[in-house]
């Protein structure tokens, strides 16, 4: 599990040590645990914290030590830095859930360019309709030997919102890919995977909190 992907994790181990993790979070991240060594030890290496803590004397605490001058700048820095980055890949992401239209030329592309026109499955663009109003769901299925690569875009949730993703098979059945947390209140994109395979796939759908949304996979052949 790269840190990438567990960055969302982690920042609830501290809650989950100290006992104060909602109970819905906490069987989300304990799912997690399960297939992340690095996010296991991590959170043995705060339970060890958690257990001292009831020992700690507030009286004895110092005056805590005043920042240097110019850490506010290098903090805004950056901040303004990652977000440039993150406009930047927002913008490919949103070039590749342009609709309709972008998958035809896409398609008419690889007709043209790729050796005989039909070769590996092509990726999958997937855009949700019917979502409420202020939010959007878009999808990117690349296929690999493993299975499928998801790249999955959420925009206007409430806050805080744990969003799963599972793939439908054509006999219906439902596979999960993972799932990741909608925390900043704008956007949030996520890379899952999947060992169904992106030619067997008939459906992709993702529950932001309490409500289930879904979008068909085009065949290849389509």
């Amino acid at each position: 599990m790269t840190a990438e992907r567990c960055r969302e994790w982690r920042e609830s181990l501290g809650a989950h040590a100290l006992g104060q993790l909602p109970a819905e979070e906490r069987a989300a991240l304990e799912a997690h645990l399960e297939g992340c060594a690095d996010c296991r030890a991590e959170l043995e290496s705060l339970a060890g914290v958690a257990r001292l803590m009831p020992l700690a004397d507030p009286e004895r605490f110092g005056t805590a030590p005043t920042p240097p001058p110019a850490l506010a700048d290098r903090v805004a820095a950056t901040i303004s830095a990652e977000r440039r980055t993150e406009r930047r890949r927002r913008v490919r992401f949103g070039l590749a859930l342009g609709g309709a239209t972008a998958a035809v030329a896409v398609a008419v592309l690889a007709l043209f360019i790729l050796p005989g026109g039909g070769g590996d499955t092509p990726e999958q663009h997937v855009s949700f309709n019917s979502l409420p109003p202020g939010m959007e769901i878009g999808a990117v299925l690349e296929p690999h030997a493993f299975g499928t690569e998801i790249h999955v875009y959420v925009k206007g949730a409430r806050s805080g919102s744990l969003c799963r993703v599972f793939l439908r098979d054509p006999s219906g059945n439902r596979l999960p890919a993972g799932s990741f947390r909608y925390r900043w209140g704008d956007d949030s994109q996520a890379i899952l995977s999947s060992a169904l395979d992106l030619s067997r796939t008939a459906a992709i759908g993702i529950r932001v909190g309490d409500r289930t949304f879904t979008a068909p996979v085009n065949p290849p052949d389509a």
